[in-house]
């Protein structure tokens, strides 16, 4: 039995944010280059879109390459750069039929040029789509994120039309390259650690954190259900009483 059976569907998470951590590792174990397993790791990204799809996840943000990534050498970014530009564009039409919804948050002005133009592409042709949204976090990192909320709101105040103390948490969140996305309910991070790593620092304030030891290349539709499950098994108090719920 399927542990989508456990699944209460009334009480769903509207977003879920997964850190896709372990494909060196894994390769590694397999005495393969890193970028072995960064292709496999295109694999379990098919197959939880379409998890969430099909059970009526609103939105599902991955952290496909943080601004850190960019120190890794040289030739591992052009391997990732270009599988991503592979997988993109090879996804389109899964995407398509799957009614999924593309867009992608970070730092845009340091990808390459090509990569952008056929993101933007897939972003297009998707954009009608009214099912999932898939966010790729792409050169992203939370505390450029929140810098650069800081530096808009900073020139607010020195040109006067906004003041200090008319920020609010509410005025953050419409800055931030998410607004308009609920804060993630649930965050999944594989390949056995667990620590957040700048990924939606502000967003994750009240997220339930799920970590598990599978490597991203292992993880698939029951790993995934089975986080969800963990999920609906906790209570949720905002800071609030059992009591008080």
């Amino acid at each position: 039995m399927s542990l989508s059976e456990k699944i209460d569907k009334a009480h769903l998470p509207h977003h879920i944010a997964i850190i896709m951590d372990g494909n060196g590792r894994w390769a590694k174990l397999q005495h393969k280059e890193r970028s072995f397993g960064h292709q496999a790791g295109i694999r379990p990204v098919r197959s939880v879109t379409e998890a969430a799809a099909k059970l009526g996840i609103g939105y599902l943000t991955l952290y496909t390459f943080s601004t850190e990534n960019w120190n890794r050498p040289t030739e591992e970014i052009r391997a990732l750069m270009s599988l991503l530009v592979m997988a993109i564009e090879k996804e389109t039409a899964t995407l398509l039929e799957n009614n999924v919804r593309l867009m992608a948050i970070g730092d845009m002005s340091r990808m390459p040029a090509d990569v952008s133009a056929r993101l933007n592409k897939c972003i297009e042709q998707t954009s009608q789509n009214t099912g999932l949204t898939l966010i790729l976090a792409l050169s992203y990192s939370s505390r450029w994120e929140i810098t650069e909320v800081v530096k808009t709101l900073s020139m607010q105040v020195k040109t006067g039309t906004l003041l200090p103390e008319d920020i609010t948490a509410e005025m953050i969140s419409s800055h931030l390259s998410t607004r308009g996305i609920p804060d993630p309910d649930l965050l999944i991070r594989t390949g056995g650690e667990v620590r957040i790593s700048n990924f939606l620092l502000w967003q994750l304030a009240y997220s339930e954190l799920y970590f598990t030891e599978t490597f991203w290349p292992d993880f698939n539709e029951e790993t995934f259900y089975k986080a969800i499950v963990d999920y609906q098994m906790r209570e949720r108090r905002y800071g609030k009483t059992s009591e008080q719920l």
